[in-house]
């Protein structure tokens, strides 16, 4: 019996098989277009990332019987279509898109963001979707037009995925809790947060839960359940086993994307996030604590096309001492710094640089750099709940023994790096099979690395944190 993940991602879309014992296998892969139609502006042709879903559903089709269909999606990324037809009405907004960064200043200078905090969990950024959702409505005249005749629908792309697989428009509460427009209270959409952003409520698709029979999608000639759709990174948590309060895990992607599990919903202290992990079919929603970093891999990739590496070999290890310990540090703050500090303004840079530096040390202090914002995400995370002794991590720069290394001196903690590399896959396909259930393996396999009891990781933060503050108020003097 096996699984198939849709795993509809930032830059492309793949199919994956996993069978009940977690054992993944790649069906098909498909990339698409990343559109910049202006400076921050991020967009995505909703025709072709939905023939990519329909291409790996195509390859799928040939692999033997599917038990049930699990699609994990980009989170924040939205558009706005045609209820009666499924036709698309604009690009897709990508979750990166700052367009509406000085909205999201006016209203945040109005006092609004006590109302976002409160309801939603959430600060007031064009990260999430709701001012994306509030611009297409003010902005987009082919959403006007249809929102006169009564036939407009405002959401993330997994509810215009799921109207054209299915024929059912829905999302779930995972990818509804990163909008700003939901209660994390009632799992609903706010009145108050929909009038904030200026979309209307009847317009959004029903929020329903993260696993069930959600409808069926036919893969060649057979229909089949679509048994979960969920947030990439919830469906990556679920992936790396977690399951009780504390339980932790960063996938270093585009962005570095930490989730603990809570549980319960607990107040969070100001920086992270509280989301919903997932809400299984009959069961009460199980929350956690998000903490973002916009630029991880993509800051190692900007690196590599400035020349300062071509081989990922050649910064997998680094025979000097740290950098931020010789006094270099680099704060990856090339989109702005998202938590515990939510600043926008905010560049990246390199402090400290001196005439005997070279470009190992840059890439060197690069990687550190990473490794200290996400400690700084983990350390506001742990304010709210206590972290277990070990986390897992996942993602591209998790194959860097350096990285690694240093990650798990930054944090004291041990890590356990993940042999899986396809955790969203995996708990995305697990949650399917949970919709119809029956049950995938997602036990942690992986090495594991201890920390350094002697590393001076208090004295490193609070140079990386002199550094941070130093681009935030560069960022703050430049406007």
């Amino acid at each position: 019996m096996r699984f198939l993940a849709i795993d509809q991602g930032t830059t492309s879309t793949r199919a994956l098989l996993v069978d009940a014992a977690g054992a993944v296998e790649e069906v098909a892969a498909v990339s698409h277009r990343q559109i910049y139609p202006r400076p921050g502006w991020v967009e995505h042709d909703p025709a072709e990332i939905l023939g990519a879903i329909e291409t790996c559903l195509e390859a799928a089709a040939g692999r033997g019987p599917i038990a049930a269909i699990g699609l994990a999606n980009q989170g924040e990324s939205c558009l706005a279509w045609d209820a009666l037809t499924g036709e698309p009405a604009s690009p897709v907004i990508v979750w990166q898109d700052a367009r509406t960064a000085a909205a999201c200043d006016a209203l945040k200078a109005q006092g609004a963001e006590a109302l976002t905090l409160g309801r939603a969990g959430l600060p007031l950024d064009p990260y999430f979707s709701a001012s994306k959702l509030g611009w297409l409505w003010r902005e987009e005249g082919a959403v006007r037009a249809l929102a006169r005749a009564g036939r407009l629908r405002l959401g993330t792309t997994d509810a215009w995925f799921r109207q054209r697989l299915t024929g059912v428009c829905a999302t779930d509460a995972t990818t509804a809790s990163r909008t700003s427009l939901m209660s994390l209270g009632t799992l609903g959409w706010d009145e108050g947060l929909c009038a904030l952003f200026g979309v209307p409520a009847e317009v959004l698709p029903p929020i329903g839960p993260t696993t069930g029979a959600l409808g069926m999608v036919r893969v060649g000639g057979r229909e089949v359940v679509l048994g979960a759709s969920v947030v990439d990174q919830q469906g990556a948590l679920y992936g790396h086993g977690a399951r009780a309060p504390g339980d932790a895990k960063i996938t270093f992607g585009t962005g570095a994307f930490a989730l603990v599990l809570t549980g319960e919903r607990v107040a969070a202290p100001a920086g992270p996030l509280p989301t919903v992990a997932w809400a299984l079919d009959g069961g009460a929603p199980v929350y956690a604590l998000d903490g973002g970093v916009y630029a991880a891999s993509s800051a190692v990739n900007w690196a590599r096309d400035l020349g300062l590496f071509s081989d990922f070999g050649a910064i997998a290890r680094f025979e000097r001492p740290p950098a931020i310990g010789r006094g270099l540090a680099f704060v990856p703050a090339l989109a702005g710094l998202a938590c515990p500090h939510w600043d926008r303004r905010a560049r990246g840079a390199w402090l400290g640089l001196g005439l005997d530096h070279d470009r190992a040390d840059l890439m060197q202090a690069l990687l550190e750099g990473v490794a200290l914002r996400t400690a700084e995400a983990l350390g506001a995370i742990a304010q709210a709940v206590p972290l277990a002794d070990t986390l897992t991590i996942d993602g591209g720069m998790s194959a860097n023994g350096h990285f690694c290394r240093f990650l798990a001196d930054a944090l004291g903690r041990r890590i356990i790096v993940s042999a899986e590399p396809e955790l969203t896959a995996l708990g995305t396909a697990a949650l399917a099979a949970a919709g119809v259930g029956q049950a995938v393996d997602c036990t942690p396999r992986g090495p594991a690395i201890e920390p350094d009891a002697r590393a001076p990781r208090a004295d490193w933060a609070a140079r990386f944190a002199d550094a941070r503050a130093a681009v935030q108020g560069y960022g703050a003097a430049a406007g």
